[in-house]
């Protein structure tokens, strides 16, 4: 059950309309492959490559993520190995554990106590960042 907290933010990042979509990834599921969307995902299992959406990804406590993540708007509970792209706004919750690269507008990067982050951080003027490039053969012939 969520918390009021919780659901306060979420109802945020949704914005409040119904219009869009909201797709989620529940507690033991797992995904290996890409995950696109116009509307918001939410992750409370596990997903294995890249999340491009439109509007917002939620990672819940439970949820891990493998891989990128490219929205406007993110907030973080879970565990995220990989390039976080959060063109509008970034919240990074006390129970994150992040390990990779972040890009995100400095006047919207909420990083709450306790959250952990391991890796390099880029903070725009308020242009958004430029998207990731897309994934090339090259780029997954790399061993382990």
């Amino acid at each position: 059950m969520l918390g009021r907290k919780e659901t306060e933010r979420t109802a945020a990042v949704r914005g409040g309309g119904g219009e869009a979509s909201m797709s989620i990834i529940g507690p033991g599921m797992n995904i290996v492959g890409d995950v696109t969307t116009d509307g918001t995902v939410r992750v409370e299992g596990r997903v294995e490559g890249t999340i491009r959406a439109g509007k917002a990804v939620i990672i819940g406590r439970g949820g891990e993520v493998v891989g990128d993540l490219v929205t406007q708007d993110a907030v973080i509970g879970g565990r995220v190995r990989g390039t976080l792209v959060a063109e509008s706004r970034l919240e990074l919750q006390a129970s994150s554990d992040i390990e990779g690269q972040i890009r995100a507008p400095a006047q919207h990067l909420v990083l709450e106590e306790g959250a952990r982050f391991n890796g390099q951080i880029q903070m725009g003027d308020g242009t958004p960042p430029a998207a990731l490039p897309s994934r090339t053969g090259a780029e997954n012939s790399t061993s382990a």
